[in-house]
C-alpha cells in the first residue's frame, strides 16, 4: 500500500465488537473527507470465536484493494486471550503499531519491542461506563490516541447512526480510553 493509505486490522472475537470497529473508524474518516474502506473476515464461526476485521484509510489516493489485509500498519487486539491462541502480528509492518486491550503495563510484552505499542485496559472501562465488557469503542479510543488517524469529535455520527441513544455513553468510553491509552516507542 502507498504511505497514504493506512491498513488496520482487527482481532476480537465474534459478537465483541471487531467488525463495528473497523466500522466505525471507516465512517469517521469519511466524515473528515477521506476514503475508508471496512469489511469484516468470518465464516461459520460462532459468537466467542476468533474473528478478523479490516479498515483501509486513505488521506489521497482512491482505494482500489478490497482483500484482506495481510500486512497492516496498524493490528488492534480486543481480547488478550488472543495473543496466545492467534498470531497478532503476523504480517504487522516493521515499526507498526500494536493496539491492545490488557491491564498490563506496556514493559510486559517484550515479544513485541520490534514495534510501537499503545495499551488500553478497555474491558474495565467499557464496564464501568457503559456497564458491558464490549470494548469496541474504548479500543477506537485507544487507536485514535495512538495514531490521530482521524479526529475524536470525527465519531460523534457514527455512533449516533450505529448506537442510538447509547452513543453518548459509548462516545464517554471512547474518550477515556483516549484519556488512558499509554504507548511506547519501538525500542
Amino acid at each position: 500500500m502507498s504511505e497514504e493509505i493506512t491498513e488496520i486490522r482487527w482481532h476480537g472475537r465474534g459478537g465483541h465488537g471487531a467488525v463495528t470497529s473497523a466500522e466505525l473508524v471507516a465512517k469517521a474518516a469519511i466524515a473528515e473527507g477521506k476514503e475508508a474502506r471496512a469489511f469484516p473476515s468470518f465464516g461459520p464461526e460462532r459468537r466467542g470465536a476468533p474473528v478478523q476485521a479490516f479498515v483501509r484509510v486513505s488521506n489521497g489516493p482512491p482505494i482500489r484493494v478490497r482483500t484482506e489485509i495481510t500486512s497492516p500498519d496498524i493490528v488492534v487486539v480486543l481480547d488478550p486471550r488472543l495473543i496466545s491462541v492467534v498470531d497478532v502480528t503476523a504480517g504487522l509492518r516493521p515499526g507498526g503499531l500494536l493496539v491492545i486491550n490488557t491491564k498490563k503495563a506496556l514493559n510486559s510484552f517484550p515479544q513485541f519491542v520490534q514495534w510501537r505499542l499503545a495499551t488500553i485496559d478497555a474491558t474495565n472501562i467499557a464496564r464501568e461506563v457503559l456497564g458491558i465488557t464490549i470494548v469496541n469503542t474504548t479500543m477506537v479510543g485507544a487507536l485514535i490516541k495512538a495514531t490521530g488517524i482521524v479526529k475524536i469529535e470525527s465519531f460523534i455520527q457514527p455512533l449516533e447512526d450505529i448506537f442510538g441513544r447509547r452513543a453518548g455513553d459509548n462516545f464517554r468510553a471512547m474518550q477515556r480510553a483516549y484519556q488512558e491509552t499509554k504507548t511506547r516507542e519501538v525500542e
